[in-house]
């Protein structure tokens, strides 16, 4: 499994506690986000997490900025993403098991290590129930042509 996170200024001690996380579990991480709390503009980090993702680089996202918002409306401007903004542990599990969600955006002034620690862990272990929701999750791109 390969995981692609980003992150702005406001995810900076998160993402490395994230990837500490994740490589302790053998998992290989992408890191596109910055190293640093100087301000930087977040799509420059979403947008190479989502298109590994939409690539089938990485199996998953991970995305981090203040409020989330602003990493998740970017990450699902990129077809076959489905970036999920959580703060607690049923959003989490509900978004992969009822939207396939393949990113999660966590919102890092809002939520506690501990939490976003717990987060990724419920988001990669939780599996797609597919059936009815699989009819939604294909309604959801938009053909362009």
């Amino acid at each position: 499994m390969t995981i692609a996170i980003g992150n702005d200024h406001a995810g900076t001690e998160y993402k490395f506690e994230i990837i500490k996380h994740l490589e302790n579990k053998g998992i290989k991480v992408l890191n596109f986000g910055t190293n640093t709390n100087d301000s930087m503009d977040y799509p420059d980090a979403i947008h190479p997490v989502a298109e590994a993702v939409e690539t089938n680089k990485a199996t998953f996202g991970i995305i981090l900025c203040g409020s989330g918002n602003g990493a998740q409306i970017t990450a699902n401007k990129h077809q076959g993403v489905r970036a999920a903004l959580c703060w607690n542990n049923e959003l989490v599990s509900l978004a992969r098991q009822h939207n396939n969600a393949n990113i999660l955006s966590i919102p890092a002034r809002f939520v506690s290590l501990h939490q976003a620690l717990g987060f990724v862990d419920i988001f990669l272990n939780t599996p797609f129930e597919g059936g009815r929701h699989q009819t939604r999750v294909d309604k959801i791109p938009i053909d362009c042509n």
